[in-house]
């Protein structure tokens, strides 16, 4: 994977900052290019920031949409191979290839109790969590309002960006 320097990211047209910026957020480019005319960014957490910013402005709706973006953790999508690359690294780190068929079950099982609850899927950071704290998230968040479920999500959405923003960052833009 490429690494970038901030001063580069800065630099691009519009259209260039999407390409490269906007796969931080699962399949919803309209962050990035809503947070390029903030630029230029003196930091890799101002950029982070100000993609957070419009997300948080952008309205319910639009981030139902973001959060729906995000795929069922050992859904279909990554069952069937078809995740986005980020998808498949994180849902990987967090041991999530590698499950027994019971576990399969329980996954699947709460990704349908938390859609049938809440209408969109059960969002973590699956890089910072492994498969036994991710199914405890599972029933703990299973108790939430779906106003409590919209902020956890897009809390741990967040978390999910910055690491990715961390990814793209040559190592001396990369916080320590």
């Amino acid at each position: 994977m490429p690494r970038y320097k901030l001063e580069w990211l800065n630099s691009l047209s519009q259209e260039e900052f999407v390409r490269v910026v906007g796969p931080v957020f699962e399949h919803s480019p309209w962050i990035a290019e809503a947070a390029w005319a903030q630029r230029p960014f003196a930091s890799v957490e101002e950029l982070h920031r100000a993609l957070v910013k419009v997300v948080r402005e952008a309205g319910e709706e639009r981030q139902l949409q973001l959060i729906r973006a995000h795929p069922d953790l050992v859904g279909r999508a990554a069952l069937a191979g078809t995740l986005t690359p980020e998808s498949n690294r994180e849902q990987a780190s967090a041991g999530l290839g590698r499950l027994t068929p019971e576990e399969i079950a329980a996954f699947q099982s709460n990704n349908q109790a938390y859609r049938e609850k809440f209408g969109f899927p059960f969002v973590i950071c699956a890089r910072l969590n492994k498969k036994e704290a991710i199914l405890k998230g599972f029933e703990a968040r299973l108790k939430n309002t779906r106003t409590q479920e919209i902020a956890a999500a897009l809390e741990e959405i967040s978390k999910i960006a910055w690491l990715r923003l961390m990814d793209l960052m040559d190592g001396e833009e990369r916080a320590v």
